[in-house]
């Protein structure tokens, strides 16, 4: 099976194998500028604009709702060498299938008994909105399962054939998070519920940062919506006292009023009283990476990981949701210290700053997220090794 991406739009292809597969496509609708601007103002970074292209690889239904898209590896494995390791990757606000460009680069460069695979939540595209972290750990839950259980006779994504051996994946399984992404894996290893999931060998951070700081960084710069002059500042503060009444008020699954429901107004999407709070207030469930978190807001998220766990933590210095102020090096090494002394790995040599990265690394150029992904492979390589 081949996906097409366009923009955010996603249009599946079937394979000569899978005909039954064929469903109509149309036009994909023009991206207005309206709709530019409000991308740019926020953490949504869009596709780079460019021709439809083609993604080979596997389709798994990892749930009856939820897929998780398996890229091809840049060669066709042999039939008798089966990938054993996954890497996931869990895309952050608004972003789906194919949305972020370097999975696809990283599939290409890691060794052949890796597979690496998007996950696609209930989140995903506009779910974040009415969504929490709980529910994406869950769901991340039951996709971890599903590949630690496929028997290694599964088919080529490239061929069709197989090897039934019927020996279960035994491998190790990585989490790669992209901006909330690393909330969702960091939720994954230390969240109520961590006991009930499958266990994970290693978790890459990657653009990992703290909505409210962003939001406070970025609303006085983005103009009030209707009144002319100001700018949305006033109107976060408001939306996060509203927020928190409301919620603890017992109404957080309520959507927040439209006058006061600021991440509405910029990123299009309305937004239940809970996620917002938890997004933009101090202390809330998505405040793991804030730049003034105390020492136990620290200890509590970083050195809760879990033994053994391997952890990267990995920033780009051009990450223009990160406050202009923040010690990007030693943010990373105070997060460091408090996964090592949690029992967890910390890896010191992948983590760090990457020159010229941005948040998503969409548009960046080439050399820029080859860096990225020489860490990704050295991290692989070092859990596989341990």
């Amino acid at each position: 099976m081949t996906i097409y991406s366009s923009l955010n739009k996603i249009v599946f292809s079937p394979s000569k194998n899978h005909p039954e597969l064929a469903i109509p496509s149309s036009t994909p609708e023009t991206t207005t500028s309206t709709t530019r601007k409000r991308l740019n103002l926020t953490r949504i970074i869009a596709l780079p604009e460019k021709k439809r292209m083609a993604y080979p690889g596997t389709l798994h239904t990892y749930t009856r709702r939820l897929v998780a898209f398996e890229h091809a590896p840049s060669t066709p494995r042999p039939a008798h060498s089966p990938a054993t390791n996954t890497l996931l990757c869990i895309g952050g606000l608004s972003d789906g299938l194919l949305t972020n460009t370097y999975p696809s680069k990283i599939a290409a460069h890691l060794p052949p008994n890796w597979r690496v695979a998007e996950v696609l939540l209930t989140s995903s595209y506009g779910g974040w909105a009415t969504g929490n972290l709980a529910r994406d750990a869950r769901e991340l839950g039951e996709c971890v399962q599903y590949f630690r259980s496929l028997p290694s006779s599964q088919p080529s994504p490239i061929s069709g054939e197989s090897v039934e051996n019927g020996s279960k994946r035994d491998g190790k399984v990585v989490l790669m998070g992209c901006s909330t992404g690393c909330q969702d894996a960091l939720e994954y290893v230390i969240g109520g519920e961590r006991a009930l999931r499958q266990a994970v060998d290693g978790i890459i951070l990657q653009a990992g940062v703290s909505d409210r700081e962003a939001w406070i960084e970025l609303a006085p710069t983005m103009p009030h919506p209707s009144v002319p002059g100001e700018t949305m500042a006033a109107l976060l503060d408001a939306a996060i006292a509203t927020a928190t009444r409301l919620k603890d008020e017992g109404r957080g699954e309520d959507i927040m009023p439209k006058d006061v429901d600021v991440v509405r107004m910029v990123m299009g999407d309305p937004t239940t009283v809970y996620r917002t709070w938890s997004l933009l207030a101090e202390g809330g469930d998505d405040d793991f990476f804030s730049s003034d978190a105390g020492d136990d807001v620290v200890r509590r998220v970083f050195g809760g990981v879990g033994k053994g766990v391997r952890v990267a933590v990995i920033w780009g210095s051009e990450d223009e949701f990160v406050p202009k102020g923040v010690d990007k090096v030693g943010t990373i090494g105070r997060w460091g210290r408090a996964v090592a002394e949690g029992g967890a790995v910390f890896d010191d040599e992948v983590s760090g700053v990457v020159q010229g990265a941005s948040h998503t690394l969409n548009k960046d150029p080439e050399p820029v997220v080859m860096e990225l992904i020489s860490r990704v492979v050295k991290f692989v390589q070092a859990v596989e090794a341990s």
